[in-house]
């Protein structure tokens, strides 16, 4: 048994609408990136510790304004991994744990709102997924992983906090076991 393994993944990016207050909030669904390394303390359990990135734009629309804002996103995260009965060649798995997301606004013309500032936001990930066997250490990978965290409001005044938000990953990639 391979007690190693890194991957790397592409995404998406698929964030629940959410209003309050008067304001409604949307976040542009995209695309992005996630790598990952995850140890094997034995056949059926596992931790794992991720960086994923995407961009996106938050779309607020207020009482008496609407404005966009661009933002990175970066994502770190780690989690317990319990890998399911399965046969050779198909592993699947389940996943729960903690991170953050970070989004840091990306300042670009028409994208941008003066005085908004980077804000991280504490996230519970969970999820799961199937790795398909190709060869002795390489795998398929096909994932889910869902975010909850409470949605950033930048610092800004008009934008309410405390608002809970949920965002799905879905992903494929490939797996390398060593």
């Amino acid at each position: 048994m391979s007690h190693h393994e890194i991957s790397a993944q592409g995404t998406g990016f698929f964030t629940k609408d959410s209003q309050s207050n008067g304001t409604s909030q949307h976040s542009t669904d995209t695309g992005g990136l996630l790598i990952g390394y995850r140890y094997h303390f034995n056949r059926w359990l596992a931790a794992e510790a991720n960086y994923g990135y995407d961009r996106n734009t938050q779309q607020n629309l207020t009482s008496g304004n609407s404005f966009n804002l661009q933002t990175n996103v970066h994502q770190a995260t780690s989690a317990l991994v319990a890998t399911l009965p399965s046969n050779s060649r198909v592993n699947p798995y389940v996943l729960a744990g903690a991170g953050a997301l970070v989004f840091d606004p990306t300042g670009n013309a028409g994208q941008s709102v003066p005085g908004a500032i980077r804000q991280a936001k504490a996230a519970f990930v969970y999820g799961g997924g199937a790795d398909f066997r190709v060869a002795d250490h390489f795998a398929l990978r096909a994932e889910y992983r869902g975010f909850v965290y409470n949605r950033p409001d930048f610092e800004l005044a008009s934008l309410p906090t405390g608002i809970l938000a949920h965002t799905a990953q879905p992903s494929a990639g490939f797996v390398f076991k060593f």
